[in-house]
């Protein structure tokens, strides 16, 4: 005997539900009861590829002792907390918002962890130094060349030393105010929230940003262009030396050189020591 086989020709057809889009998340995350974490789970689905992202920005510049799962976590609950206190009225997206504080979470803990070796923070303030009285002297950012010889060595001795202080140029950018020893906090803890801004907090950040804005006009351009595409292109340092025919190392020194000269250069501006214009180019 043949099988009997249902027919199913009669049945509707299947009805796709399409996924909710982000702004109606967030509708419903800001109209949500407390018992209601649906919502709050399907958000956090949706921006975990930020966590990832800036996991793997950061994962270029850790030792191997450093657990990547364990800064994973803490980048997730720079997410949460990032959604729970996003004011969507303050004019910033919220991914911009959240990269902020998945990064802060993440360096708060490299801090906590006191990966970086004092001997690297040393270092790095020897260059910065060196570095911050040649362009007193120059009125213009030293090259390698020049850096390598007010340092007494040679110029490969010089790019190894950059490579070797690379974990500290990388997060300094993010606490551009922070200590040598890296006690202080990120920038982003010192920007307040909507709510509590004040008339003086916004003057500052201004100011900041403006005495920031001027040093990279005065960077050369190859550190300029690599500072952009990394940090305002979001690429990743591979890219970055495939799109100029470089090594990914060669990016990273170049990215070393530019972050300690505008460490160095915002040491002076905060000391009060005048700064000299960039000497024009020949």
């Amino acid at each position: 005997m043949r099988p009997c086989i249902a027919e199913s020709f009669d049945s509707p057809p299947l009805t796709v539900v399409p996924a909710p889009t982000a702004q109606e998340l967030w509708q419903r995350y800001h109209q949500r009861t407390e018992s209601d974490n649906d919502t709050e789970n399907a958000l956090v689905e949706k921006y975990l590829p930020l966590v990832a992202t800036v996991m793997g920005r950061l994962a270029m510049t850790l030792p191997d002792h450093v657990d990547h799962d364990d800064l994973y976590s803490v980048g997730l609950v720079g997410l949460l907390q990032a959604m729970r206190h996003y004011d969507p009225t303050c004019g910033t997206s919220f991914e911009t918002y959240a990269r902020v504080r998945i990064r802060g979470s993440m360096l708060d803990e490299l801090r906590r962890m006191d990966w970086v070796p004092r001997t690297i923070h040393e270092k790095a303030r020897k260059i910065k130094d060196i570095m911050s009285g040649l362009e007193q002297k120059l009125g213009r950012t030293p090259t390698e060349a020049q850096m390598a010889k007010a340092m007494g060595i040679s110029v490969d001795e010089y790019t190894q030393l950059l490579d070797e202080v690379r974990p500290a140029a990388f997060v300094c950018l993010d606490a551009v105010g922070s200590s040598d020893d890296g006690d202080a906090g990120a920038l982003y803890e010192v920007i307040a929230d909507a709510s509590e801004e004040s008339p003086m907090e916004l003057a500052s950040q201004r100011e900041l940003k403006q005495v920031i804005f001027a040093r990279l006009k005065e960077l050369p351009e190859m550190q300029r262009k690599v500072l952009a595409l990394y940090y305002i292109e979001d690429m990743h340092l591979r890219e970055i030396a495939e799109v100029f025919g470089l090594t990914e190392s060669r990016i990273c020194q170049i990215h070393s050189q530019a972050i300690l000269s505008i460490r160095a250069y915002m040491q002076r501006y905060e000391s009060g020591v005048p700064q000299r214009r960039a000497a024009k180019s020949a």
